[in-house]
């Protein structure tokens, strides 16, 4: 038996989380996609054991107080889990809960909010990315607690769960 995989979620606060998810809510409605809580991936697609991210989580948001970060703009791609999405600047709060969290990260920090996952066709997509864009391009988002939970490329999206929380300072 393989052991679970699980994720480290930056999460918005609730007024934040509740835009987002009407986003998110509206795009996959309009598409068919999938369904998903929005969030802030610092760490995904880990093995290590729930109490050991529980601990790590906690102790990373004793360090770090809940910030804003300002969305840069609305981006596109191929990839599922990026279809669309909300890009931030690596901001040193963020910089911070990466390397304490991920610091054997392979790949480039690329700190975003996804609001559309799955294969759309191109033109419908950047339209409704153009819309989103208009509403939350510079606008602030609020960030203020770390989760672990059960997700992962390989993990259904529908069997994501949330395990553990930590408050941020």
């Amino acid at each position: 038996m393989t052991a679970p995989i699980h994720s480290i979620w930056l999460m918005p606060a609730v007024p934040d989380a509740t835009l987002l998810a009407g986003i998110v809510s509206d795009q996959s409605e309009r598409f068919g996609t999938p369904l998903f809580t929005p969030h802030l991936t610092i760490a995904g697609d880990t093995d290590r054991p729930v109490t050991a991210l529980a601990a790590a989580i906690a102790q990373a948001a004793k360090k770090v107080a809940a910030f804003s970060e300002t969305v840069t703009g609305i981006e596109t791609s191929e990839a599922f889990f990026r279809s669309f999405y909300a890009r931030f600047a690596v901001s040193p709060p963020l910089a911070a809960l990466k390397r304490q969290l991920d610091g054997q990260a392979r790949e480039p920090f690329m700190p975003h909010v996804s609001l559309l996952y799955g294969p759309v066709e191109a033109a419908p997509k950047a339209q409704a990315a153009a819309e989103v864009s208009t509403a939350l391009t510079g606008r602030p988002i609020r960030f203020d607690r770390l989760c672990v939970v059960t997700s992962g490329q390989d993990v259904p999206i529908e069997q994501w769960r949330v395990v553990e929380t930590a408050r941020l300072a």
